[in-house]
Order: structure tokens, then sequence, then C-alpha cells
């Protein structure tokens, strides 16, 4: 290994999540202001964390249920009032077009 690229800070740190009261002692290059007396009586550098993996859904196993039945619902909803805009377009263009012709028809008939 090349000693230049190696960290010169490289020690023991604690890293705490306070949420879950989850702490544990590694190596590590983070800096810190606050100290912590760890279990072996040695003062180590905090580092707090907001999320780990004792307080993370992924890990703890207490992930959101998603709402498939709600999503369905909305999906069926928005595509019933696209068909409804559709259709009401259309009764429009079908309006628009007995009119042109009956228009024509009268000027025809005018002639």
């Amino acid at each position: 290994m090349k000693k230049s690229i190696q960290p010169k800070d490289y020690g023991f740190v604690v890293f705490a999540d306070e949420q879950a009261k989850f702490s544990f002692l590694t190596r590590s290059t983070a800096k810190s202001d606050e100290t912590i007396k760890w279990t072996d009586g040695k003062e180590y550098p905090l580092v707090k964390m907001q999320i780990s993996s004792a307080s993370h859904p992924f890990f703890t196993g207490e992930e959101k249920i998603i709402d498939t039945e709600g999503r369905v619902d909305r999906f069926k909803a928005r595509a019933k009032k696209a068909e409804a805009l559709k259709a009401s377009r259309g009764n429009k263009v079908a309006k628009a077009k007995k009119e042109a012709e009956k228009k024509a028809a009268k000027a025809e008939a005018e002639k």
C-alpha cells in the first residue's frame, strides 16, 4: 500500500443513533467536537446519526404497507374522468359538424 494516500487521522469513533438508542465503536476518519465515554472507560469522538440499521424501516422490518387498493381506485377514477372528457369533446365535435352541415345546406338552399 502507498503510505502517501492513506489518511493520517484514522482512529476510533463512536457513531450514535439517538432515536433508536443505538451506538457502535468503529474506526473512521469522521471528525467531531463531541466526545463520549465508551464501555471500555476511554473517551472517543462522537458522531450523531439520524438513521442507522437500528432505526431504518428496511432493517427493522417495519416497512410501510402500500395502499394498492386506493391506488387502483384513483387510477380507475382518472381513467373514467378522461373517458368522459374525451366523449364530451367528441360530442362537441359532432355537434359542430352537424351545425356546419346545416349551415352548408342552408347556404346551398339560398343559392
